[in-house]
């Protein structure tokens, strides 16, 4: 049996950046508090948790810090958050990863110059909640080649079209596609980090020659979850799990290749224990 183990797969920079950064402050001796989950990986915050470390999940909860430090997670918050936080005068460090501050400043710099903005990503996801609080004008999510099909936008605006850092960009690429179609007037700003295109890219080929895909990362990470769906189109019998725990205890005979890759926000521990019970298990 071969493993096939994705070479992009686990911690991204920005996450690195984020977590490294907790674990830093950890060490300071202060109470530590993150403004929402610092990543999308429950492993991981379990582990802070069991260090000190607090989740804020509103600003409710903010006002009430009167002591410790406040870390912005790796997804960055929105601006009116992140705004009552300098203001409060309370030690905070921004782990915002640095692709999506640059979102940030392109929305409110286009926005402000009176374009409308396209965002294609999830809704109802932080990082993008966040991106659409820094547009000062009409501002418009998409996530889907049916919603660019079938909304309407303003014909008389010019607008500008960023992405959620983690989308799919084969998607991304239809959706411009459309719209252009469509006759709008739109500069198209591909926000997509390279990470991502390399992760999903480096997946879908992987998939293609394998038996069976192990996908690895939390439930709630919108980036695995791009990545299940790319590898459960080119490979039926695709596995999202968590942990080597969740790996299932039978798997298709005859299975010669086993691919593995991992979200941005999966820790190498957990790869490497996911790679090893797979090498050493007895039921492939």
């Amino acid at each position: 049996m071969e493993i096939r183990l994705a070479k992009h797969a686990g911690f991204c920079f920005g996450v690195k950046k984020a977590v490294d950064t907790v674990y830093e402050q950890i060490e300071s001796g202060e109470k530590i508090y993150t403004f929402g989950p610092i990543i999308h990986n429950d492993e991981v915050i379990r582990d802070m948790e069991s260090k000190g470390v607090s989740v804020i999940n509103d600003i409710a909860e903010l006002e009430k810090i009167t002591e410790g430090r406040v870390i912005i997670r790796a997804h960055g918050v929105p601006r009116q958050v992140e705004d009552k936080i300098r203001n409060m005068g309370v030690q905070y460090i921004d782990a915002t990863c640095p692709f999506v501050k640059r979102i940030h400043k392109i929305v409110s710099e286009e926005s402000a110059a009176g374009k409308g903005i396209l965002i294609t990503g999830n809704p109802l996801h932080p990082e993008v909640k966040g991106i659409v609080s820094w547009c000062s004008g009409p501002v418009y999510v998409i996530e889907s080649r049916e919603e660019a099909s079938n909304t309407d936008f303003p014909k008389d605006m010019e607008l500008t079209l960023v992405s959620q850092t983690t989308f799919n960009h084969k998607k991304f690429d239809d959706i411009v596609e459309i719209l252009r179609s469509r006759g709008y007037n739109i500069n198209i700003v591909n926000t997509i980090c390279n990470a991502t295109n390399e992760r999903q890219t480096e997946a879908e080929e992987i998939a293609e020659a394998a038996d069976v895909m192990i996908v690895i990362g939390g439930t709630s990470s919108s980036n695995t979850r791009k990545l299940y769906e790319i590898c459960k189109s080119k490979c039926e019998n695709t596995y999202f799990v968590q942990t080597a725990e969740d790996l299932p205890q039978e798997y298709p005979e005859d299975t010669d290749i086993v691919g593995i890759t991992a979200g941005a926000s999966t820790p190498k521990n957990i790869i490497e224990e996911v790679q090893t019970h797979v090498r050493t298990g007895t039921d492939i």
